[in-house]
C-alpha cells in the first residue's frame, strides 16, 4: 500500500530552496563579485519562503501546518512513541518551522547589508550605515545557526535511513511513500479520509503564488524611485598662451 504525502508544490520547493541555499552559502563565501548573484540568490530565496508559508494554509493535508504543528501533547507522545502519524512528525515539524523562520530572518536581514566595498543590498538606502552595518553583523552570526540546523536535518535523514530503516527522501521525490502491510491497520480510516477530502485547490496555488511574487517585488527594491544623476563632472578650461 502507499500513501500520496507531498504534492507537487512542496517537492519542488524543497528542491528548488536546497540548492538556493547551498549556492547562497557558496557566493557569500567567495565574496566579491560573486555578492552579486548572493542578493539575487536571498531575492529567490524570499519567494520560496513566503510561498511555502502560503501554501501551509491552502496546500494539501500534509502540507498545511494544522496537520503538523507541534503541540506539546504531540511532542511528547512521540517521545513516548505513541505518536502515529504519516509526514512531519512532531520533531520534524520543529525542524521545519525552525528552519522556515531562520531562512527568513537571515533572507530580510539581507536586504539591508553591505560588505565595505562595492556591494549593497536592495534595501540599503532605507536605513543609514551604521544600522546597516550591525544589520550585517547579525546576518553574519545568523549564518552559523542556518548551518547547525542543515547539519541537523541532514543528520535526523540519515538517522530514520539506516536506524530506522525509514527513506524520508524517496517521498520528496515522488510524492508517494510506500506503508508496510503490516502497518496498513495502524493508518486510522480518518486519517485517509482528511487527506483524500484536504487537497491543494489552483486558487489556492495561484494566491500562494501571487503573495511570493509580490514579497519578491518588495523585497527587490525596484519600487524606489531612481536616485538622482550624478552632476555634471565641472570642464576646466585651459588657457591659451
Amino acid at each position: 500500500m502507499r500513501i500520496s504525502l507531498w504534492d507537487l508544490p512542496i517537492r519542488v520547493f524543497h528542491w528548488t530552496l536546497v540548492p538556493s541555499v547551498m549556492a547562497a552559502i557558496a557566493t557569500a563565501i567567495i565574496g566579491g563579485n560573486w555578492m552579486v548573484w548572493h542578493g539575487r540568490l536571498g531575492l529567490l530565496i524570499i519567494g520560496l519562503v513566503t510561498f511555502r508559508v502560503m501554501w501551509g494554509f491552502f496546500g494539501s493535508h500534509y502540507a498545511r501546518f494544522c496537520q503538523f504543528f507541534p503541540t506539546p501533547t504531540k511532542i511528547i507522545a512521540y517521545l513516548n512513541g505513541h505518536w502515529q502519524g504519516e509526514g512531519h512528525n512532531p520533531l520534524g515539524a520543529l525542524s521545519v518551522f525552525g528552519l522556515l523562520t531562520i531562512l527568513g530572518l537571515q533572507a530580510v536581514t539581507g536586504l539591508f547589508t553591505n560588505d565595505d566595498i562595492a556591494f549593497t543590498a536592495p534595501l540599503f538606502s532605507l536605513v543609514d550605515k551604521e544600522q546597516s552595518n550591525q544589520i550585517t553583523q547579525l546576518h553574519t552570526w545568523n549564518a552559523y545557526t542556518i548551518y547547525l540546523l542543515i547539519g541537523l536535518h541532514i543528520a535526523a535523514i540519515a538517522f530514520y535511513r539506516i536506524v530506522k530503516k525509514n527513506d524520508l527522501i524517496r517521498p520528496m521525490i515522488t510524492g508517494w511513500k510506500e506503508i508496510d502491510k503490516d502497518k496498513e491497520i495502524e493508518i486510522p480510516v480518518a486519517h485517509l479520509q482528511a487527506q483524500m477530502e484536504t487537497r491543494g485547490s489552483w486558487g489556492g496555488f495561484i494566491v500562494s503564488l501571487a503573495v511570493a511574487l509580490a514579497a519578491v517585488y518588495g523585497a527587490s527594491g525596484l519600487w524606489q524611485p531612481a536616485p538622482p544623476p550624478p552632476p555634471p563632472a565641472a570642464v576646466v578650461e585651459t588657457p591659451n598662451f
